[in-house]
């Protein structure tokens, strides 16, 4: 669309490629989350922020926005938006390509979480309360109210989680532990999904999704690991120990086992170097972990010997139930207490996997069946 003759932008679409149109509601709404009406077109924004057209357009789509080709669209907040990261750039602490790629991070991050708040948070808040009002008279008055809350809160989050970041990177040995590490990562996958996606009905396999997801994500949280990624029917974390990696899968087998609701569930861990990026883990370690999982039984957790090695290291679990019996043996004779061990292993058959040769997984299981 082109601008029209007052210059207001009104039927212009929007950087993130959505029209208004002349809907006064959606561009007062507009105008009430960035703070500012519609002022500068693509070029007149990145001539105000200092930079030139084609770093603006890298920013920009890097952010996930749209190409809107010279309509009058853009507020001061993005021109300080450019003026910011190319601020960043001129003075060497970010690298150009270092620049996209944070507004890469915080565009994919952040478009998600606005997509989530909208369908499932927004969408039931702004049921109409009464009968006869319609949505649009509670909308604007209600994003009115919540909008400083929520953004208050984003950036305490925000302000949290970079802190543990932070942490973790400072403590790292050297500065290619930073960036390649040694981490245990686990895949939980849900049993049977694509039969389940034709047999429920949408808002059903919705709710389930929700529901394995949400667990997941308190129970990877609570154990102190850290939630890479969801997937629908699988969840990737990742955690610096072994014996915290091993309790998250073992409890999410338990929890998911204990709800009627659930289909089964198998986990595959693997142990050994990690490459990150912008919050998302690759490597040979983590496509293992993905193919223990594609193999694990039913309700069951398969590790990799790597990941049984790290087990046995630690003191978590013994290296095999002969060597648990004659430690007990040993430390009866001399008055001790015989060692503690929280988790078991057990050796399975070695198979072929996949693009990985052939591995020797281990069957995961709680110690004599105890539970932390």
């Amino acid at each position: 669309m082109t601008v029209d003759d007052t210059g207001s932008g009104r039927g212009d679409p929007a950087p993130d490629g959505t029209d208004p149109g002349d809907d006064p509601l959606a561009l007062r709404l507009e105008q009430l989350i960035l703070g500012a009406e519609r002022r500068y077109t693509p070029f007149q924004a990145a001539r105000s922020a200092g930079v030139s057209m084609e770093l603006a357009s890298r920013f920009w789509r890097a952010m996930g926005f749209a190409d809107i080709g010279q309509a009058k669209a853009l507020t001061e907040a993005d021109v300080l938006a450019l003026r910011r990261l190319a601020g960043l750039v001129e003075a060497g602490l970010l690298s150009e390509a270092m620049a996209v790629q944070v507004a890469r991070s915080t565009g994919q991050t952040s478009a998600r979480l606005a997509e989530w708040q909208i369908d499932s948070f927004l969408e039931g808040l702004t049921e109409p309360p009464e009968p006869g009002m319609t949505r649009t008279e509670v909308t604007y008055p209600l994003i009115e109210l919540l909008l400083p809350e929520l953004e208050e809160f984003l950036v305490y989050v925000w302000r949290r989680q970079l802190a543990a970041a932070t942490g973790r990177v400072v403590q790292a040995a050297d500065d290619q532990e930073m960036v390649d590490r040694r981490l245990a990562v686990g895949f939980a996958d849900l049993v049977g999904f694509t039969r389940l996606t034709r047999r429920l009905e949408e808002e059903e396999l919705g709710e389930l999704v929700e529901a394995f997801e949400t667990t997941a994500a308190d129970l990877v949280a609570a154990r102190g690991g850290r939630l890479i990624k969801t997937l629908g029917d699988e969840v990737l974390y990742a955690a610096d120990d072994a014996g915290v990696a091993a309790e998250i899968a073992l409890r999410l087998i338990e929890t998911m086992s204990g709800d009627a609701t659930m289909p089964e569930l198998r986990v595959g861990i693997a142990f050994g170097t990690v490459t990150t990026r912008m919050g998302d883990v690759f490597g040979t370690t983590v496509n293992l972990a993905s193919r223990l999982t594609s193999i694990a039984p039913r309700d069951a957790v398969l590790v990799d010997s790597a990941f049984a090695e790290e087990l046995v290291r630690t003191g978590e679990a013994p290296a095999s139930e002969a060597e648990a019996a004659e430690r007990a043996v040993a430390a009866e004779k001399q008055g001790e207490e015989p060692p503690m061990y929280r988790f078991a292993l057990q050796p399975m058959w070695q198979r072929p996997v996949r693009g990985m040769g052939v591995v020797e997984p281990w069957l995961l299981t709680r110690r004599d069946g105890t539970r932390a």
